[in-house]
């Protein structure tokens, strides 16, 4: 077993590494098509930690979650192009917004159906995977950490993350097919996905140039100061909520999600030409190994129950989004990458996007990262709910 802190911390960074690089071989292209580098990034420490070559448990993984996620979210909430997203327009906003409500009344909905059958603190797992589904991983750690989900409860959890969100994208993925049919029966009006798409597309090439080591050194050290100031205000917040929703955590998450925001309006928002979300990336993922090495693959024989609330929540979330799309005429586009601006964040809403329409990726990186900006405050707010629902359950 791997157990010194920093040994645990080159192993999942060699994982990281190893991963993405054989992402990148021609010869396993199928294999990463079929399952994305970020499932191996889960899956790999998850299996280490069953196998006993990790920890289930260690100050790497606390170090990481403590100071990684702020990191990363602030670096992913400098770089967002507010006015950018805002010309999205009517349909966009209004389905990213209906996604996002499908997954907060959905998850409660699910729990109080089979709660009954559940552990008392499943809640809380479900609670971490309402920030999954709100925006992505990162908001997925922050609510865990913000409502004190048991790492036991990461494994089933987990699973259903990546059983049922990774399925609704294929889902996704073939129905892109049948889009044409779909906004024909829709009446739908396509004319805001190209105009908005050739807009983005050449901002975005105006503004990309080779990383140098100024850039880098700029990145990282704005990036840890503000999330470590942030870290030490919210050690000063008091915790409020029964069951504990606003933890120490939680306000550090708050704080620089808000600091970050507010920071996208001036020049530190210059940053993302160097590709200062990818570094925010890069931190994300190595967070992800940290939440893989804490699970444990036996979990999965709990996992039955869980799966059918997910694949409940789910259900829940896309009726709503169909029923709106219906009544406002919105493009199956904007179904999709709304859909999946939530349930996959920005890691997967730009494939989704890049399949329906090829030059719509950045469309789908905008509304994904939005995810990560509602995630946090939708997460809470359903795990709030979530934890009512469990209240009367007992």
């Amino acid at each position: 077993m791997i157990s010194d802190p920093t040994a645990v911390f080159v192993y999942l960074a060699g994982v990281l590494g190893a991963v993405y690089w054989l992402s990148g071989l021609k010869p396993l292209a199928r294999v990463f098509e079929i399952a994305p580098a970020i499932l191996w990034a889960y899956f790999v420490p998850m299996v280490s930690t069953t196998l006993g070559i990790t920890p289930a448990d260690s100050p790497a993984y606390d170090w990481m979650v403590r100071h990684l996620l702020p990191v990363s979210l602030f670096l992913l909430m400098v770089t967002v192009d507010v006015p950018a997203l805002l010309k999205l327009g009517r349909p966009a906003t209004i389905m990213m917004l209906t996604g996002t409500v499908g997954i907060i009344i959905g998850g409660p909905i699910a729990l109080a159906v089979f709660g009954t059958w559940l552990p008392a603190d499943a809640w809380k797992g479900f609670g971490a995977l309402s920030g999954s589904w709100i925006g992505g991983t990162a908001n997925l750690v922050a609510v865990a950490e913000s409502i004190g989900t048991p790492d036991g409860m990461l494994g089933p959890i987990i699973v259903v993350d990546t059983v049922v969100g990774y399925g609704w994208m294929g889902v996704l993925l073939f129905l892109s097919a049948y889009q044409l049919r779909f906004d024909r029966w829709n009446n739908a009006d396509t004319s805001l996905i190209e105009e908005t798409n050739a807009a983005l597309a050449a901002k975005h090439e105006a503004i990309r140039r080779p990383i140098t080591i100024r850039d880098l050194a700029m990145i990282v050290g704005v990036g840890f100061v503000a999330a470590y100031a942030c870290v030490l205000l919210g050690d000063l917040m008091p915790e409020l909520g029964d069951p504990r929703i606003i933890s120490h955590t939680t306000w550090a998450v708050v704080l620089v999600t808000t600091l970050g925001l507010t920071l996208s309006f001036t020049r530190i928002n210059d940053l993302e030409g160097p590709g200062a979300s990818s570094v925010g990336f890069v931190a994300l993922y190595l967070l992800v190994t940290a939440i893989g090495a804490k699970g444990d693959l036996r979990a999965i024989v709990d996992a039955p129950l869980f799966l059918a609330v997910g694949a409940l929540w789910i259900a829940i979330h896309v009726g709503l989004l169909l029923l709106v799309a219906r009544a406002i005429r919105a493009p199956l586009f904007f179904v999709a990458t709304g859909s999946m601006a939530n349930v996959g964040g920005a890691l997967s809403a730009p494939v989704v996007a890049g399949v329906y329409h090829p030059a719509m990726a950045p469309i789908g990186l905008l509304m994904g990262v939005s995810g990560y900006v509602l995630g946090i405050y939708g997460g809470l707010a359903c795990a709030w709910l979530l934890g009512q629902v469990a209240l009367h359950l007992l």
